[in-house]
């Protein structure tokens, strides 16, 4: 579900599951504005426009699911 997100009002459940280590410095910027700080970790955040394109920036990096 991490690729091609569109912004809505649902809420979103990103969780880290590939390290940063060897990637470029956006995709780490993104992930720590993203609230991501170390895999395994996830943050619930709403799927506006600003967070999808972050989510589309590093899909190979998270898992995306819709939160309860």
């Amino acid at each position: 579900m991490a690729k091609n997100l569109v912004p809505s009002d649902a809420k979103l459940a990103i969780t880290q599951i590939k390290s940063t280590i060897g990637g470029k410095q956006n995709q780490r910027d993104t992930l720590r504005s993203l609230g991501l700080k170390r895999i395994g970790h996830t943050v619930v955040r709403t799927a506006d426009s600003v967070t999808v394109g972050m989510i589309n920036t590093v899909p190979h990096l998270v898992k995306v699911e819709e939160a309860k």
